[in-house]
C-alpha cells in the first residue's frame, strides 16, 4: 500500500514527453520535439577540461554535503560579479540541480499546511514540490489576463499561513521577464512581512532585446544574513549542461545550514565530477552564454513570426528563456487533447498548458535547431489551419488533409 503523499504526486509531464519522443524516434518516426528544455549547445570547453582533469586523476570521492570548496569559491565569485554581493561559504549550498536546491529550501521552510505562493503560469514542478514538503501550493493567475503578475495579485494571495513566495523570471513557460519595479516591490514586501522570497534565476542571463539581467539584490541593502532572499541558479540552461545536474543556492546562513543538514540526509553532496565541471564553467570563458543567447533570440524571432501566421493563435513575444506559451484555445480549449492530436497527426511534441496552470495554451520551445522550428511550425499549421497547403510530408510519408 502506497502512502497518501506518494499517490498525490504526479509524474513530471516534461520528462514523460521526452521519454515519449525518444520512443517514437527509436521506432523510426520523424518526430520534431518542440517541448524540450535543453539547449543544443555543446558543454563549454572549460567545463570539460575541469571535469576530465578530475576523472583522469582517478580520485573521484565523496564531497562535503554543501559542495567542494573550489565550487563554493566559484559561486561566491559569480555572486559578486553578477549580483554585486559579497557572500561567504556559509551562505552557499551546491545541489544536484536547481530543483534540489528549491526542494531542500522548501523542506527547510515549510511546515504542514503552510502555504507557498507563486504566479501562474508556473514551472510544472512547483506545486508537486510544495506538496512533497507538506505545504499547500497557491498559484496566482494574473488578473489582467497577461503572464505578468501584479504586486496586488500576489499580495492578495498572501495570508497568515504563507511562508514563501517563488518567482521565476525570465519565466518558464511564458518567457516573460518580470519588471524591475515588480521584483523590487516583492523584495521589499517579503522583507517587511518576514516571508521567504525564492528567486529561481535559472534563466537569468538568457534575456533578449538588449535587456540586462535582473539583479534582485539591487533592491535591498539588507545584509545577506538578515535578508529573506534565497537566490537559486544552475549550470543546466545558461551553460547548456543539463546532464550534469548541478545547481546552487545563496542566502541567509541559518537557512543554508538547515538546507545542508537536510541535503546531507537525502543525497549528500552532488556528484564530484559535476561539481568540477561547474567550477570550469563558472570560472571559464563566458562567451558560450552570449553565443547561446544570440542564437535563442534569433530562434525566438523565427518561431514568433511562424506562430503569428497561424489564424486564431495568440502569442506573447518572450523576453527571455527559450519558450513561448501561445494561446491555442481557438482550436481546442483542452491543451492535453490538442497536444495529443499534434503528436498523433504530425508527430510534433509540445507541452500542454494545463501542466503550467493555464489550459488552452501550449509550451513551444525554441532551443532546438532552426530547421526543426520551421518544419515543426509548418506541421502545426497544416494540422490546424484549413487554408494551409493540402499536402504535407513527414519524412518520406505524404499526408493529405482530406485523408486524415
Amino acid at each position: 500500500m502506497l502512502s497518501q503523499l506518494a499517490l498525490s504526486i504526479k509524474e513530471s509531464p516534461t520528462l514523460k514527453l521526452n521519454e515519449t519522443a525518444a520512443l517514437l524516434r527509436d521506432k523510426g518516426e520523424p518526430v520534431i520535439h518542440l517541448g524540450g528544455g535543453e539547449p543544443k549547445s555543446r558543454t563549454p570547453i572549460d567545463a570539460i577540461i575541469s571535469c576530465t582533469s578530475l576523472l583522469n586523476s582517478g580520485e573521484i570521492r565523496y564531497s562535503p554535503a554543501d559542495g567542494v570548496p573550489a565550487l563554493k569559491k566559484a559561486i561566491i565569485r559569480y555572486t559578486e560579479e553578477y549580483y554585486g554581493r559579497i557572500v561567504k561559504p556559509e551562505n552557499v549550498l551546491a545541489s544536484s540541480g536547481a530543483k534540489q536546491s528549491i526542494m531542500v529550501a522548501l523542506h527547510a521552510i515549510v511546515d504542514p499546511h503552510d502555504e507557498v505562493v507563486f504566479p501562474a503560469p508556473y514551472w510544472v514542478s512547483y506545486p508537486e514540490m510544495v506538496k512533497l514538503a507538506g505545504g499547500v501550493p497557491v498559484p496566482v493567475v494574473p488578473s489582467d489576463g497577461s503572464f505578468h503578475p501584479s504586486f496586488e495579485d500576489i499580495t492578495l494571495a498572501v495570508g497568515a499561513y504563507t511562508k514563501a513566495i517563488i518567482l521565476n523570471s525570465p519565466n518558464n513557460p511564458s518567457g516573460v521577464v518580470y519588471s524591475d519595479e515588480f521584483i523590487a516591490q516583492m523584495v521589499e514586501f517579503c522583507q517587511r512581512k518576514d516571508i521567504w522570497l525564492i528567486m529561481d534565476d535559472t534563466y537569468n542571463r538568457l534575456v533578449f532585446d538588449g535587456r540586462k539581467p535582473t539583479n534582485c539584490y539591487s533592491f535591498t541593502e539588507e545584509d545577506v544574513d538578515r535578508s529573506k532572499l534565497l537566490v537559486v541558479n544552475c549550470v543546466s540552461k545558461m551553460y547548456a549542461m543539463t546532464g550534469f545536474r548541478l545547481g546552487w543556492a545563496v542566502g541567509n546562513r541559518d537557512l543554508i545550514r538547515a538546507m545542508i543538514n537536510i541535503q546531507s540526509q537525502q543525497t549528500s553532496g552532488p556528484a564530484t565530477p559535476s561539481q568540477w565541471a561547474a567550477v570550469g564553467a563558472i570560472n571559464g570563458m563566458q562567451n558560450s552564454i552570449e553565443a547561446l543567447r544570440t542564437t535563442l533570440e534569433n530562434n525566438r524571432n523565427v518561431l514568433v513570426s511562424r506562430l503569428q501566421a497561424i489564424p486564431g493563435v495568440k502569442v506573447t513575444k518572450p523576453g527571455g528563456t527559450f519558450y513561448t506559451f501561445p494561446d491555442f484555445s481557438a482550436y481546442d480549449r483542452s491543451s492535453q487533447k490538442l497536444a495529443n492530436y499534434l503528436l498523433e497527426t504530425v508527430r510534433v511534441v509540445v507541452v500542454p498548458g494545463k501542466e503550467f496552470g493555464m489550459d488552452g495554451h501550449l509550451r513551444v520551445s525554441f532551443c532546438g535547431a532552426i530547421k526543426d522550428i520551421r518544419e515543426g511550425l509548418e506541421r502545426i499549421q497544416w494540422a490546424l489551419d484549413p487554408n494551409a497547403p493540402n499536402e504535407l510530408f513527414l519524412g518520406s510519408r505524404k499526408l493529405v488533409r482530406d485523408a486524415v
